[in-house]
Formats: structure tokens, C-alpha cells, sequence
């Protein structure tokens, strides 16, 4: 299947060394805000309620019900670097996104939501990361580097973009590009339809019944996470993992299996200095992609577009 050129211009670079203080204070306020949409929405299939979404600026949670009559959105402007609260009865509120602590940016955001009669309780407490502190008592992270913020949010677009080509292939059931706040990645997910195993969790301080909802059904899964070294990476992994899937060939001579994480990985960077990273990326995503659905025994004549896209 065809896909529009690339110029690899419009892939920034952005080392992890050179950002990580900022990124890892942004998890976490992402992570609040993650938290409110979770309690304000109710649990979609597999926690897609609780996933950000991509805007022209930055990152929204898209709309959510604070009472009959009267919902709100909650967006990340990287552009202007400010955090808006809208509602549908014409309230806005806003705070500024600088250098400040997670203890101080909760209790920001926790007094404009007061003020905007949106207060919400949520755990307190961060997520999927194995070394924590209660956001009220975190006054370790407080870094923020406006402009790799903003670098890291095109990032983001140009993974969505492509990631949005390949979900366009599959006419199965397929998660839209979500953004996981939990570990800061960017991702779609296919399925076959059949249950799965109860998945045996593992995720740093998350329950197992987190895992449980998310893995019900069998996956292939593929997205891009600011994490390892480098400049992060592309990633693709199955649950259950079928025989054969590790070493099957995941396409692009930079991508390999990755015992620690178990997946498949590309490196960012490898993609950002291709002569075609368009092409290079969806290689990496249909290679995997394939390996689940032939090792998975996948009905792949059902699940999938074939010939050209309307």
C-alpha cells in the first residue's frame, strides 16, 4: 500500500539527555490531568477513556461531563505553553506552563478547577513509574524547557500522522492514536476479537486489574515512547506473544527485538534521518504487525483493507 513522501525535515530532533528533567516533570503533570479525565468519564473498553489526544496546539482531553448541562476540556498549549480549562457555558481558566514543582502546578490546577466549580478528587499519587512521589509531596520535578516541550509535541505529530496511515489498513477493531499519559507514549492497538489470557501485570505501581481490563483481548500493538536512550523509540510488541514472534524480521535493518522491554524497537532517531521516514516507519509497523497476525493465527483476509485506500 502506498503512503505520501516524507521529508525528514519535518521529524525534529530531541536527545532524551537534553530534555529529561523537563519530560519527566511534564509526565507527571500530565499525569494529574490524566487522573481527572479517568474520574469524570465513564471506563471505556480497555481504559480508552482515559488516554490525551492530540490538538493543532497541544494535547486535550477531548470534552468531559462536570454536570447535566455543562461539560469541560482541559488543554496542554505547547505553543504559548499555558494549560486552558474551557467549559461549555463559556467559563475559561488558565495557568501558565513554566518552571514550577508538581507539588505546585496540583495545587494550581487543583484551585482553578476549585474556582471554575470543576473540583474533582482523584488518587494523588503517580503511576507506571517505578520511582514515585505523592504530587503533593514532589518537589523534585520542576523542570521545563519550553521549547523541547514544544519539539517533543511535533514529534508527536509527525508519529501520529504516519501511525494514522497504518491504523487506515486495518478494518478490524483498532484503537484510535492514543497519548498515554501513564508512561508518555503515543499508540495504536489491533485486535483479533479473541479473549486473551488474564495478562500477568508487572507495570510499576499500577494494579493488576489495570492490566486485566487493558489486555482482555488479544493485541498487536505499535506506537512511540520518548524512553531508553537515543531519542527514544518505535515500538511493537503482542499479547499473548505468539511462537516464532521475536525472531521474526521486524523490517528496517536499525529495528531489532529488545529482550528487556519484549518488543520490537526502532530507534527515533533512525526514522528522523531516513531519506523517506514515512516509508521507513511503516516497514517497521507492518513487519511486526504481520509476524503477530501469522504467528497469531490471525484471519487476515477479514481484518484487513487490500488494494489502494478510496
Amino acid at each position: 500500500m502506498g503512503a505520501p513522501k516524507s521529508s525528514s525535515s519535518a521529524w525534529p530532533e530531541l536527545p532524551i539527555a537534553a530534555w529529561q528533567p523537563t519530560r519527566d516533570t511534564l509526565t507527571l503533570w500530565l499525569q494529574v490531568v490524566g487522573k481527572v479525565r479517568i474520574a469524570r468519564t465513564p471506563l471505556l473498553k480497555h481504559w480508552w477513556n482515559a488516554p490525551l489526544y492530540l490538538t493543532a496546539r497541544g494535547l486535550t482531553t477531548s470534552l468531559m461531563p462536570a454536570e447535566p448541562g455543562r461539560s469541560f476540556a482541559i488543554d496542554f498549549d505547547f505553543i504559548d505553553h499555558r494549560l486552558d480549562v474551557t467549559t461549555t457555558t463559556g467559563q475559561v481558566g488558565r495557568m501558565e506552563l513554566a518552571p514550577k514543582s508538581v507539588a505546585d502546578f496540583y495545587t494550581e490546577f487543583s484551585e482553578l478547577l476549585d474556582k471554575l466549580d470543576l473540583t474533582t478528587e482523584i488518587w494523588p499519587v503517580p503511576v507506571e513509574l517505578p520511582e514515585w512521589i505523592p504530587f503533593l509531596e514532589d518537589n523534585v520535578n520542576k523542570s521545563y524547557d519550553a521549547e523541547a516541550v514544544t519539539t517533543f509535541w511535533r514529534m508527536l505529530v509527525e508519529a501520529e500522522r504516519v501511525l494514522d496511515i497504518f491504523r487506515a489498513r486495518f478494518v478490524g477493531k483498532s484503537s484510535p492514536v492514543h497519548f498515554f499519559w501513564g508512561a508518555l507514549d503515543l499508540a495504536t492497538t489491533r485486535f483479533t476479537g479473541a479473549t486473551a489470557p488474564p495478562h500477568p501485570g508487572g507495570a510499576p505501581n499500577c494494579g493488576p486489574h489495570v492490566m486485566h481490563e487493558a489486555y482482555s483481548h488479544e493485541v498487536s500493538s505499535a506506537g512511540f515512547w520518548p524512553g531508553g536512550e537515543g531519542e527514544g523509540i518505535f515500538y511493537s510488541y503482542a499479547y499473548p506473544e505468539p511462537p516464532g514472534f521475536r525472531t521474526a524480521s521486524p523490517g528496517p535493518n536499525a529495528a531489532r527485538w529488545d529482550d528487556a522491554l519484549g518488543e520490537f524497537v526502532l530507534p527515533y532517531a533512525a526514522v528522523r534521518t531516513a531519506s523517506d521516514p514515512d516509508a521507513v516507519l511503516l516497514d517497521f509497523l507492518q513487519k511486526t504487525y504481520e509476524a503477530a497476525a501469522i504467528g497469531g493465527n490471525w484471519d487476515r483476509a477479514s481484518l484487513e483493507r487490500t488494494g489502494d485506500l478510496p
